[in-house]
């Protein structure tokens, strides 16, 4: 059986699917209280910057993948006049119940009862060119074939759309020691004190580290078919916003 990548171990492609979702049943009550911890709060500005770039106009559709606590989709909500105007449609997904339920639940909150659809990125469950926008925040790290993932993103986006993917990239050198000591000795043990589970923010910290670096990650979008990637690194390349566009 081939094997991936789960943070630091090698496990079984099989066994990574359950694994993660595990962390993220562990996290899900305490995903923004995560990401706080894992950005000092920034996250909250990478994601209106995505929402930003996304550019959704009334009457689109779009699908927000492993969307977590629905915030990027509640944004897409409002600006595709969702509830107003027909042909508008925001999807909310994850492959993970206790973060759709979490997300779910949060949207219902601010009135807004928008379709939730759990499911694998590598399997999307929409036909070809049917969304104008589609966008993954912090997800596509932990999905274990990225490259059958985004290219199920680009086969559901119409020509003319755009995949955007937020994801925590490789940093500049002067900031890797700083950074790599508020990873592997501050972040497990804020996890340890504010969510009791030091082993799952140890996880998140060793999945980052995993993940392909903007160029490589924009190389990897052209090869499953995306026409042009811009790639914009943010906070000295701690994230980066990739815009994969179909024509």
């Amino acid at each position: 059986m081939s094997k991936t990548h789960f943070g630091y171990q090698s496990v079984d492609e099989a066994e990574k699917a359950g694994k993660v979702a595990e962390v993220f049943h562990s996290v899900a009550s305490k995903y923004d209280v995560m990401n706080d911890l894992m950005s000092f709060g920034l996250h909250r500005v990478w994601k209106k910057i995505t929402i930003a770039r996304a550019n959704v106009r009334p009457g689109q559709k779009v699908l927000d993948i492993a969307g977590g606590t629905g915030d990027l989709a509640a944004a897409f909500a409002k600006a595709a006049d969702w509830g107003r105007n027909p042909d508008a449609q925001v999807w909310l997904s994850d492959i993970n119940a206790s973060m759709l339920g979490v997300g779910r639940d949060r949207l219902l909150d601010r009135g807004m009862a928008l379709p939730c659809v759990q499911f694998d990125a590598e399997k999307i469950p929409f036909p070809n060119n049917h969304f104008d926008v589609v966008t993954v925040a912090f997800g596509l790290r932990n999905m274990t074939h990225k490259e059958v993932a985004l290219g199920e993103m680009r086969r559901v986006i119409k020509p003319g759309g755009r995949v955007l993917v937020l994801e925590f990239s490789k940093p500049d050198a002067f900031l890797q020691p700083v950074y790599d000591t508020y990873s592997f000795k501050v972040l497990p043990w804020l996890g340890e004190k504010i969510a009791q589970d030091s082993e799952s923010y140890r996880y998140l910290a060793e999945s980052i580290r995993m993940h392909p670096d903007a160029q490589t990650l924009k190389e990897m979008m052209l090869g499953v078919g995306f026409d042009e990637v811009e790639t914009h690194r943010m906070t000295g390349g701690i994230v980066a916003l990739h815009i994969g566009i179909k024509y």
